[in-house]
């Protein structure tokens, strides 16, 4: 693997050129597609799209909504493990009130731009986002109620770093909450494929390896609360949605419907809940 900066460098670059780019061109047809499009298989509801800045629906990059049935309550800190455009940051500072904190961490700057942009749209003032990495979170040991992240952690090429820095961050009895893409017996032309690792695929783990981690970080009363596993349709969706531009035959081979099919049943977003003793 790659060494971590040129990992995050990577991720990095891919990002910002799909929160600016058009939304047109695919990562292999060629046909038009739109950002946001997996966002709406990902558990929000119409009400909760609708009620946000439409350029944080837009450029949402997620799995599945991480607050959905969470329990945040008023007054709770909720920090938010690469935050992108802030669809739920913005969700989270509308469930935590103004004696709430939402704070989202993201390491991009036109993702941390776009936020910033939406925040002010979205009149909040509990609001920010902070520019870092998630391996090493700008975020005070032992000061969130929620850590929450939405397809983000399958891009870190450290996980049990990003383990361990939740449990930091969490006060005693904090849960964490998170949606994220696990895979299972993927070929290795796609985990050798940068821009599959980008479209949340190539860098995935597996289910069980995701809970062990989060385990040996020291989080308990871990459990998965709800699995999508992707149909071909949605795959396709899933991956020339997310990323323009790319090129996912870079590992070594030829990505098309039969890729496609050979990926069914082999990757799914699951919902992780977690609590700091």
């Amino acid at each position: 693997m790659a060494n971590q900066d040129t990992v995050h460098r990577g991720v990095s670059e891919a990002y910002t050129k799909a929160v600016t780019s058009s939304g047109s061109g695919s990562c292999c047809s060629g046909e038009p597609v739109q950002k946001g499009v997996v966002v709406k298989l990902g558990g929000y509801t119409r009400e909760e799209l609708e009620a946000l800045p439409a350029e944080a629906v837009i450029n949402s990059f997620g799995c599945g909504n991480p607050l959905a049935f969470a329990g945040v309550g008023e007054g709770d800190v909720v920090v938010d493990l690469g935050s992108g455009a802030g669809i739920d940051i913005l969700l989270a500072g509308k469930m935590v009130g103004v004696s709430g904190r939402a704070i989202g961490i993201d390491m991009t700057d036109a993702m941390i731009a776009k936020a910033a942009e939406n925040i002010a749209a979205s009149g909040l003032s509990n609001v920010e986002v902070r520019k870092g990495i998630i391996e090493e979170m700008p975020v005070e040991t032992g000061s969130a109620d929620w850590v929450i992240s939405n397809c983000v952690i399958n891009l870190s090429p450290n996980k049990p770093r990003v383990f361990a820095e939740i449990a930091r961050v969490l006060k005693p009895g904090g849960r964490m909450r998170v949606s994220d893409i696990v895979v299972q017996e993927l070929p290795d032309w796609i985990r050798r494929s940068k821009a599959l690792y980008n479209s949340c695929v190539a860098g995935a783990i597996s289910e069980t390896d995701y809970v062990a981690g989060l385990e040996a970080a020291g989080l308990v009363d871990v459990t998965i609360e709800e699995r999508i596993v992707y149909d071909a349709a949605q795959l396709n969706a899933f991956v020339e949605s997310e990323l323009s531009d790319c090129t996912p035959c870079d590992g070594g081979g030829t990505f098309d419907a039969t890729s496609i099919e050979s990926m069914v049943g082999k990757v799914w977003s699951a919902k992780f809940t977690a609590r700091r003793a």
